[in-house]
C-alpha cells in the first residue's frame, strides 16, 4: 500500500475568536499547494482514494488537486491520533494507495510509527509531502520512504 501523506500549506494564524478549523490559506500558501499539487499529479495512480481534513487549510490545500474528488473525514482533523489515521486509511490493507491532507503533528507522528516503529514527534513541513510505501519481506511488513518532497524544491 502507499500512503502519501501531505501537510496543509501555510495558514493565516489564529485569530481571536476563530476556530482552528477556519484558518486559511495565505497567499503563499495557495502557491505552495499548487506548486506540490503538479508535483503530485505527475506521480498519483488514477485509482488513488484523497482524503482531507475538515480544516478549511486542507480544504485549501486539495483544492489544487484537479480532477479528483476528496473525501473529508473527522478522523483527519487536528489533533486527532495517528492511530485513527491509520485506522481511517485502512494501513497497511488498503486496495489502493491514499493521499492524506492533514496536520502536524499527526502527520509527523505517523511517518514515525511506519518508519521507526514507534510514535515520535517528526516534522513534516508546511505543504510538503512524505510517500510511504508498505511491502512483506520474508513474511514480515515493512514501510520505506519511498519519497519525500517540499514546495521549495518544485
Amino acid at each position: 500500500m502507499d500512503l502519501i501523506l501531505w501537510r496543509h500549506a501555510e495558514a493565516h494564524p489564529l485569530r481571536e475568536g476563530q476556530s482552528d478549523l477556519e484558518r486559511r490559506l495565505t497567499a503563499q500558501g495557495e502557491r505552495q499547494a499548487r506548486r506540490m499539487a503538479v508535483w503530485l499529479e505527475q506521480r498519483l495512480p488514477a485509482s488513488a482514494l484523497v482524503l482531507v481534513s475538515p480544516a478549511l487549510r486542507c480544504q485549501g490545500t486539495v483544492r489544487a488537486l484537479e480532477g479528483r474528488t476528496p473525501r473529508t473525514l473527522a478522523a483527519l482533523g487536528p489533533e486527532r491520533s495517528a492511530e485513527e489515521l491509520l485506522a481511517a486509511v485502512q494501513w497497511p490493507d488498503a486496495p489502493a494507495p491514499v493521499l492524506v491532507i492533514g496536520h502536524q503533528p499527526t502527520l509527523g507522528r505517523v511517518a514515525a510509527r511506519l518508519l521507526a516503529g514507534a510514535e515520535q514527534d517528526w516534522s513534516l513541513k508546511k505543504a510538503g509531502v512524505w510517500w510511504l510505501r508498505s511491502r512483506r519481506r520474508a513474511g514480515q511488513l515493512q514501510t520505506v520512504l519511498h519519497g519525500a518532497m517540499g514546495p521549495e524544491l518544485l
